[in-house]
Order: structure tokens, then C-alpha cells, then sequence
């Protein structure tokens, strides 16, 4: 097996292994495993070397009061987003989206018709399922939806580099639906738009919503070659 063999292999591995967590252990990460992980994302790719992203890293307490202001702050106030949200989820995109909320659902117990622990699982989103840490990611408002975009490559690469270091994460749309608070509480300035928050630490692989993984559309069903 050639080097190119190796490389590839490995880099299968860690996208086959990888995958939402949505419970952790209150067990921090040690600084020098978030700087590692941080220093390899720096090196993602981005529009004319932009590097758009920057981001906010909170542990301790100061998870401890963001997740606490952010539970408050989501059963008082309406949603404001920096980016529209999806208009609609149709055809496939609605039966994948649909698939990943029934395995989430089931993982728990949860039935179809039971709105109140439906909520309280999406509430759920706002804690942080425990996590010791929360990156923000923010883009400059200037350079708009590539801007964004850019910040998405950071965003898989900061996936894939917990994944290499035995480390879980959850990307989270929900933490960018109350953008102006998230900016407000942690200082971030007027010209920064607030992507996605991702909350990472170690998984609680005991409980059973971390025990469900979600499936992959088939090639052909999402590319088309010519030539």
C-alpha cells in the first residue's frame, strides 16, 4: 500500500467515525489539546486566503454563564438569525431531515406525538448537551454568503481534527438563531455575523442518544459526471 493509500484510509476512517454527539461528560479538555485543534483548522482553505472565521472558545465558568443567559435569554425572546434559515424542507431534504429527527427521537423514547419532551429535547440545543466548551464562529458581515461558506470549511476541518483527537462535537445551527444575544454576551463586534456555535468536549458514549448514526445519500442520487 502506497503512502497516498495511507493517507486516504485514514482520512476515510475519521469521516466514517465521525458524528454528532448530543450528550457529553463534564470533563474539560485539556488547553493544549484545544490549541492543537484550533491550530489545525487555521489551516483550512478559504476564497483568495480570506480566512473570514473568526471564532470564540468558552470554558469553565464561562460556558457555565453563556449556557445559563442562553436558556433565559431563548424562553423570553423571539429568534433572530444573522443569515435566513431554510425557507422550506422538501423531497429528499425533508426525508433525510426527517430520518435524523426520528433516530434522535427513538434513541430517547420519545414518541411522534409527544410535544413537550420534543421541546425539551430542542432546548436541549441551548445547554449545549452539557459541553464543556462552545466555539463561535462569526464572518465579517462584508464579505457576506462566501464569507459564510468559508467559515463552513473551517467548521469540517474543526470536525474532523476532534474526531482525529478522540474528542466529540456538534455543530449547531440553533446557537446562531439568536445571533444579536450571542453577540451581546460575548463581545462580539457589530461587523461580525454569527455562522454556527459548536460544542465540543468529551462524548458520554453510556447514553443512548449518543447511540444512533445517521445514513449518507448514494453517489448518484447527488452527482452527475460528463465526459
Amino acid at each position: 500500500m502506497t503512502s497516498t493509500d495511507d493517507q486516504f484510509d485514514t482520512l476515510t476512517r475519521i469521516l466514517d467515525e465521525r458524528w454528532t454527539c448530543r450528550q457529553f461528560l463534564p470533563e474539560p479538555v485539556p488547553d493544549s489539546d484545544i490549541e492543537r485543534l484550533l491550530s489545525l483548522a487555521q489551516r483550512s482553505p478559504s476564497w483568495c486566503n480570506t480566512q473570514p472565521w473568526q471564532v470564540v472558545v468558552t470554558s469553565g465558568e464561562a460556558t457555565a454563564q453563556f449556557r445559563k443567559a442562553l436558556a433565559e435569554h431563548v424562553m423570553a425572546q423571539p429568534q433572530v438569525t444573522d443569515f435566513e434559515f431554510p425557507a422550506a424542507y422538501a423531497g429528499d431534504y425533508q426525508a433525510r431531515r426527517r430520518e435524523c429527527g426520528f433516530q434522535l427521537y427513538d434513541s430517547l423514547g420519545i414518541s411522534k406525538d409527544d410535544g413537550d419532551r420534543r421541546f425539551q429535547q430542542m432546548l436541549r440545543n441551548f445547554e449545549f448537551f452539557d459541553a464543556p466548551h462552545v466555539a463561535i464562529v462569526t464572518t465579517e458581515a462584508d464579505l457576506g454568503v462566501y464569507g459564510a461558506v468559508d467559515c463552513g470549511l473551517w467548521v469540517n476541518t474543526f470536525l474532523l481534527g476532534a474526531q482525529s483527537l478522540g474528542l466529540a462535537a456538534a455543530p449547531q445551527a440553533a446557537l446562531a438563531s439568536y445571533s444579536p444575544f450571542v453577540r451581546e454576551h460575548l463581545g462580539i463586534p457589530e461587523n461580525r455575523r454569527v455562522v454556527v456555535g459548536i460544542s465540543f468536549g468529551y462524548a458520554d458514549l453510556a447514553h443512548p442518544v449518543n447511540g444512533f448514526r445517521t445514513s449518507r445519500a448514494n453517489l448518484d442520487e447527488v452527482v452527475s459526471r460528463r465526459g
